[in-house]
């Protein structure tokens, strides 16, 4: 088969362009997903890691049509995660997911493959249980989650119901100490930001506000949230890239949601059964906006880093994330939220985060890849 290396995509029309490449090449991230008969590598059953929120089917999802897909990039196959190889090769490392609720997420996926060779003890997490440390004793191999969801120093005045008692407080010009803290223990890091960029914010810059988005004080120079996420990926790749510390570090790009009819807070929900296919997503102004900023943004860092290959990687999973409406929470983030007789149009949806088993693992079956291809 042909193999696909180079893609340019028209991302006002969703329109995609493939430049053929040399035998043995692909582009792992443009593709489709494909019907899967054989199901998920693991079950809500087999894994305790599955939180409540991403734990779908016990919390009484009735349709399953979701677990039997596999991404299928264009000329090329992505072979499953293999658990053991994987462990094999990492031993007496240390991988950390550094970020949102999104590595919360994907840290449950890795964890549910992985513990199907070795349950892993978890040695560490903060009062929130935000931040959280596995370790895996015969293998001496660490996995870390640690909590930084705008990568630079926030200060965050809201609950766990997610309600706000003022609005964050972003310093552009500092780093998460959450992160950088660690970071010399780290030799393998997956790490992204994303949604948080939408909330209402302050932003700081040596010490002084230099502006805001929708806040409430009027006075302030409105800022765009494509300008704030972009100084805060500046910030974090101009560290990675002069630290004297060099781990890989694997950038995972922009994970969309698929509220329709609404957002999280005003009835939105996402009920579709099926993938979308390539195209079919419709105008993403926004999340095109953001991944532009961030593949932008990557670039500029990997050739800051005189383009070692082995320190600085894109793991770009936003077009197979895109296609996946089917494969969020929705409703059932809570356990059986229409018990009772509740009304639909008052249950709330979730259709950011994934339900676990999910497409998630497909993220995890191209790191094996990326890995394998060093």
């Amino acid at each position: 088969d042909a193999c696909f290396a180079t893609v340019g995509l028209d991302l006002r029309h969703n329109s995609v362009t493939v430049v053929p490449q040399g035998a043995g090449m692909c582009d792992l991230f443009h593709g489709e997903w494909v019907h899967d008969s054989s199901g998920p590598a693991y079950t809500n059953a087999t894994c305790r890691f599955i939180e409540t929120p991403q734990n779908c089917m016990s919390n009484g999802r009735p349709d399953d049509g979701y677990l039997y897909w596999k991404w299928k990039p264009y000329g090329c196959e992505v072979p499953p995660f293999e658990s053991k190889t994987f462990l094999e090769d990492m031993r007496g490392k240390h991988w950390a997911l550094v970020g949102d609720s999104i590595l919360r997420n994907h840290v449950q996926s890795l964890l549910c493959l992985l513990s199907k060779v070795e349950d892993p003890t978890e040695v560490y997490h903060d009062k929130t249980y935000q931040s959280r440390r596995w370790h895996f004793p015969s293998y001496n191999f660490t996995l870390s989650l640690v909590w930084a969801p705008f990568l630079v120093k926030a200060d965050v005045f809201e609950d766990e119901n997610g309600f706000s008692s003022a609005e964050p407080r972003l310093t552009f010009d500092v780093l998460d100490a959450n992160w950088i803290s660690q970071w010399t223990t780290f030799d393998y890091v997956i790490i992204s930001t994303g949604q948080w960029f939408f909330k209402k914010a302050v932003y700081l810059e040596k010490g002084a506000v230099i502006g805001c988005h929708f806040c409430q004080d009027k006075s302030l120079r409105e800022v765009s949230i494509d300008y704030s996420f972009r100084r805060a990926l500046r910030e974090a790749f101009r560290f990675i890239t002069t630290s004297a510390h060099r781990p890989v570090v694997f950038y995972r790009t922009w994970s969309p949601s698929h509220f329709e009819g609404g957002e999280w807070f005003s009835g939105g929900r996402c009920d579709r059964k099926a993938p979308f296919k390539p195209r079919e997503a419709g105008d993403r102004a926004l999340d095109n906006l953001m991944w532009r900023v961030e593949r932008a943004e990557f670039a500029k860092a990997a050739a800051d880093d005189g383009g070692e290959r082995r320190r600085l990687r894109l793991l770009d999973t936003y077009e197979m994330s895109l296609q996946r409406p089917d494969a969020h929470a929705g409703p059932y983030r809570a356990y059986q939220p229409f018990a009772k007789g509740a009304d639909a149009g008052k249950v709330q949806n979730d259709c950011l985060h994934w339900c676990l088993p999910g497409p998630i693992e497909a993220w995890n079956d191209i790191i094996m890849q990326m890995l394998g291809e060093d």
